[in-house]
């Protein structure tokens, strides 16, 4: 284990836990039992696992002392989603992204699904790569994002899918998740979610699990559709035209499924039926705004100052990230005093540990629950 991270063993009855921090300016070691020195890190039982590290555990111990001693009134949640606020794997096998949803839809063509299986297979190695800096891997995301978004724009999907998208896919938020979200709301914390996802589907993943709450705010990339109703003259059935229909004029009747692709975009995927009348077209024309990718999501939310201007008694960040380019979701954050970094180090666990390491006060390797975040929220709130 790389120096500097702490351990746990088996017996938790006779746990001994030693971190070893090691002085950048000399070669002089210091050794410290948490049982001894770190008194807010032992209220907090979860950071004894073995899947939980440390570089520093006596500055965790100073900033969470701050934080809770400064109370809930000036306490702000800044989040990445995909992959932080959503498991990264159920089962052995990978849950989808906000783009992932989309990807693996109905809404997409066979031959669109396998451009971004591509674009994917090409860049993502690239993201988690810890030997290339950021500005190497700068241009190559902003490139990722945007063939991706053109990808989607030609699909034509429909506003209307995006629900039954998201209900049918097999993304699912992190275990815990619940207590995380109604603790921030009943408390009034805000929680910002930054994401270089699509932000109209994690929207709906969130708001499908019953927890978007009013305090909860998300800067993403954002659908802009057609809002224009195209409308038939009168019913008409798909496979015989000349056949009477048996319903009103003015029924809107639904399509599960046709052969005829020019009109399958804009179909409404809720009730079978081989009528048509109405047709809500509603198709996605472009993304708003400027690109967010994963190395701008501040900048991108810096859009909305206003927002933030109301946050600047909020000057304790507790911030959640899943990749290097999350640990600047707080920069900028009107008169901050204390920010705790929560890393989850979901894949290429053995070559990134280290790189994580040095850059969270506290990292969570496999971890696919909110037990950690959830238990630091709760000593906090001093509940």
């Amino acid at each position: 284990m790389p120096t500097g991270q702490h351990r746990s063993g088996q017996n938790d009855n006779e746990r001994e836990i030693t971190v070893e921090i090691k002085e950048r300016n000399d070669c002089s070691e210091v050794m410290c039992d948490m049982r001894k020195c770190k008194k807010s890190l032992y209220m907090i039982p979860v950071l004894s696992k073995s899947s939980v590290g440390m570089r520093d555990p006596k500055r965790v111990e100073q900033i969470l002392t701050s934080m809770r001693n400064a109370g809930p009134s000036t306490l702000q949640v800044i989040s990445d989603f995909d992959m932080t606020l959503t498991r990264f794997a159920y089962n052995g096998k990978r849950c989808p992204t906000s783009h992932n949803i989309l990807d693996n839809s109905k809404l997409i063509s066979e031959d669109c699904k396998a451009k971004l299986k591509n674009l994917l297979d090409t860049y993502y190695p690239i993201e988690i790569d810890s030997t290339r800096s950021v500005e190497e891997k700068l241009p190559l995301m902003v490139e990722w994002w945007t063939k991706a978004h053109e990808l989607l724009v030609q699909q034509k999907i429909s506003k209307d899918h995006l629900a039954l998208a998201v209900r049918e896919s097999e993304a699912m938020l992190r275990d815990g998740y619940q207590q995380f979200f109604d603790d921030l709301h009943q408390t009034s914390v805000p929680l910002l979610i930054f994401s270089a996802g699509v932000g109209d589907v994690l929207e709906e993943v969130i708001r499908q699990a019953g927890v978007f709450h009013p305090n909860v705010k998300v800067f993403s990339n954002y659908m802009d559709f057609d809002e224009s109703i195209w409308r038939k003259s009168r019913p008409l059935h798909l496979r015989y035209p000349n056949l009477q229909q048996p319903y009103p004029d003015d029924a809107t009747l639904m399509i599960w499924s046709t052969d005829e692709d020019e009109i399958r975009p804009v179909l409404l995927m809720q009730r079978h039926s081989d009528w048509i009348n109405d047709v809500i077209q509603g198709v996605l024309r472009a993304f708003k705004g400027e690109l967010i990718h994963i190395y701008n999501k501040r900048e991108g939310a810096l859009l909305n100052t206003e927002h933030f201007k109301e946050l600047q008694s909020r000057c304790n960040v507790l911030l959640l990230g899943d990749s290097l380019g999350d640990l600047n979701m707080a920069d900028g954050v009107m008169n901050l005093q204390n920010v705790l970094k929560i890393g989850y180090l979901n894949d290429k666990v053995d070559e990134r540990r280290q790189s994580y390491l040095n850059s969270y006060d506290i990292i969570l390797e496999k971890d696919e629950t909110m037990d950690v975040p959830n238990a630091i929220l709760q000593y906090i709130l001093g509940q």
